[in-house]
């Protein structure tokens, strides 16, 4: 498909829907770590999302092993406690091989629409980190399970539940597995209204 546009852009059409049309969300990594530039370039894309009055609300803790390891036993903790110990051991070994870790928070606002909006533009954020990773490689998984907003994850990342609000823990590496991922047709989703 494609569309018409009264000014050019300079960007090749087929490659940015390839973008949009090709990223998965990758749930096994091979175990070396992007490096820390590609990173923050996906990073500066992020900050790039359209949020209502400019308000930047994001916020993103980028995890080393250390903080890696307390999230892991607690999640290990909260799946023992539902699923068992066999299960909670199977969770710790994937959380362990996952290479990189992000954890994103929304900057919570006085004003319940601006707070409204704010979230929508930090899942914006999250959308073009997840496109600038994709494009340059890596792949990724925005996870957003209990352990995001267990208090003791708020203690360990050092986060004031009252200030900012879990938007979800973001694990990037280098793909060992992509996924097929189909979508409906549009017409699946589409209403045209007279």
């Amino acid at each position: 498909m494609s569309a018409s546009t009264p000014f050019d852009t300079g960007f090749d059409v087929q490659q940015v829907e390839r973008l949009f049309q090709d990223r998965r969300t990758i749930g096994a990594f091979r175990p070396e770590c992007p490096p820390d530039d590609l990173v923050l370039w996906a990073l500066d894309q992020f900050r790039w999302a359209p949020n209502h009055h400019k308000t930047e609300p994001w916020r993103v803790r980028w995890l080393g092993p250390e903080t890696k390891a307390r999230l892991v036993d607690l999640n290990a903790k909260l799946v023992a406690a539902s699923k068992g110990e066999d299960a909670a051991e199977k969770k710790r070994q994937s959380w362990n091989r996952v290479p990189g870790w992000l954890f994103v928070t929304c900057r919570r606002s006085s004003d319940p629409l601006q707070d409204e909006e704010d979230v929508a533009a930090c899942h914006c954020a999250v959308q073009n980190l997840l496109l600038a990773l994709w494009a340059r490689g890596v792949g990724s998984k925005w996870a957003t399970g209990a352990v995001i907003r267990h208090p003791e994850a708020f203690e360990i990342l050092g986060i004031d539940p009252a200030e900012e609000r879990p938007i979800g823990l973001i694990w990037y590496g280098f793909p060992d597995v992509v996924p097929g991922q189909p979508r409906q047709p549009i017409e699946a989703f589409l209403q045209r209204l007279p």
